[in-house]
């Protein structure tokens, strides 16, 4: 299995790649945003001296008791960070970078300025960011959530939450390809937490090799998450134990990018699974 990504190539099987979270804002759940784009690229450069392969940079928060910021603002707050971002990445093995957006009309001014893969929690509704995706070169990870993002869905509940998953990413793989995006350049997320209840996220670990039909990377968001919290009745600043434990899951079941905040954690964890299954690091 391949993964292509504007210049980069990545073939599966391999071990795992750790995404560290970069939140240029204010107002993220975890407390560690920044609207400081040299504090958000200090960040950026910790993680991946930490072990990080991917950064994921956000502009927004996703949790759904914030308003949404303007289209301008969220492109204001990436562009800096954009500019920077290619001396960061000399210095370092050819990391990639991954754009956590979801509006068209910010994918669009964006892309053309960098960015490997487009992070999109919008459920892709419809065809334009896979088109964007397309038109760049970039890959673009397809999540699982079910209407707008900023609006909470807890009301939602599944007959089978595999079922669901299964039938949304067959749906979303047809369209995104109908409209010119390779399938080498998708990847897959079940979006733990977004419309789901406790019982649907540990569903997902448990049976997250039932994903492995559609041939495409899978990324497990592990960290911090709300299941973690409800699971240990614990805040979200200390969770990574418990995300350290999802990790371990979803590396038994297949997976094949984590995305967390402590990457030191997540990353020595990743290299120690892999080594106890492969004899290697």
């Amino acid at each position: 299995m391949v993964l292509k990504a504007r210049q980069h190539v990545i073939e599966f099987p391999r071990r795992p790649l750790v995404m560290g979270i970069v939140n240029i804002n204010d107002d993220s759940f975890c407390g560690d945003g920044t609207l400081d784009p040299t504090a958000a690229l200090a960040l950026a450069e910790q993680q991946l001296q930490a072990g990080a392969e991917i950064i994921d940079i956000g502009a927004e928060s996703a949790r759904t008791n914030r308003e949404a910021i303007s289209v301008d603002e969220e492109v204001d707050r990436l562009l800096p960070f954009l500019a920077r971002w290619p001396e960061l990445k000399a210095r370092f093995n050819s990391p990639l970078l991954s754009i956590n957006t979801w509006r068209s009309d910010v994918i669009a001014r964006v892309l053309p300025e960098g960015g490997d893969i487009i992070n999109d929690i919008s459920g892709l509704p419809d065809a334009f960011n896979a088109k964007l995706c397309a038109d760049h070169g970039a890959s673009l990870l397809i999540m699982h959530s079910i209407g707008q993002p900023k609006i909470p869905h807890t009301h939602v509940r599944y007959d089978s939450i595999m079922d669901t998953l299964e039938h949304f990413f067959e749906q979303r793989l047809v369209m995104a390809e109908s409209v010119g995006l390779p399938r080498e350049n998708i990847l897959l997320d079940p979006g733990i937490d977004f419309a789901k209840q406790k019982e649907d996220n540990l569903t997902i670990y448990r049976d997250l090799e039932r994903l492995h039909r559609f041939g495409r990377p899978l990324l497990l968001p592990v960290s911090r998450k709300t299941v973690i919290g409800d699971a240990l009745g614990l805040p979200a600043l200390e969770r990574d134990p418990g995300t350290v434990a999802c990790i371990a899951a979803g590396m038994t079941r297949g997976a094949q990018i984590f995305r967390v905040h402590n990457v030191k954690a997540a990353a020595q964890a990743v290299r120690m699974l892999w080594a106890v299954k492969n004899g290697t690091d």
